[in-house]
């Protein structure tokens, strides 16, 4: 997976979480590294579609995987096949939204403070499942 696929899966993931501090992160690295245009990044920070159906596939993939942790439906892993991906790219998938689930509850529990580097990428958007 390239970097931009790496990093739709980490803003879905802590903004399904409801985690700021690595949305605001994750942001960041989005644009500055990975080069996803802002309207892009402004739909994942909000969990909706980009408009680009590659990024949507793993958008979808990850949110799947989130809601049914990692127990996905067939259908959910042959539509992220569909796209062009293979077994590979699903269980980096997982594994990212492992990493990130980590982090993103971490951060959650600490509340730690916004960097000031990142305070331009800040999100206080969606509220964490209930």
């Amino acid at each position: 997976m390239t970097l931009a696929e790496r990093e739709v899966v980490q803003i879905t993931a802590a903004a399904t979480h409801g985690c700021g501090f690595c949305v605001a992160g994750h942001t960041k690295v989005a644009t500055a590294k990975a080069g996803l245009p802002g309207a892009q990044v402004e739909a994942l920070r909000g969990v909706r579609t980009t408009g680009e159906a590659k990024l949507d596939a793993v958008q979808a993939f990850t949110t799947a995987v989130i809601a049914t942790r990692g127990k996905v439906e067939d259908a959910d892993l042959a539509a992220l096949k569909a796209a062009g991906y293979d077994d590979q790219a699903a269980l980096e998938v997982v594994l990212g939204v492992s990493l990130a689930t980590l982090c993103n509850f971490a951060n959650n529990l600490g509340q730690p403070p916004l960097n000031p580097q990142l305070e331009d990428y800040r999100w206080d958007g969606l509220k964490a499942a209930e």
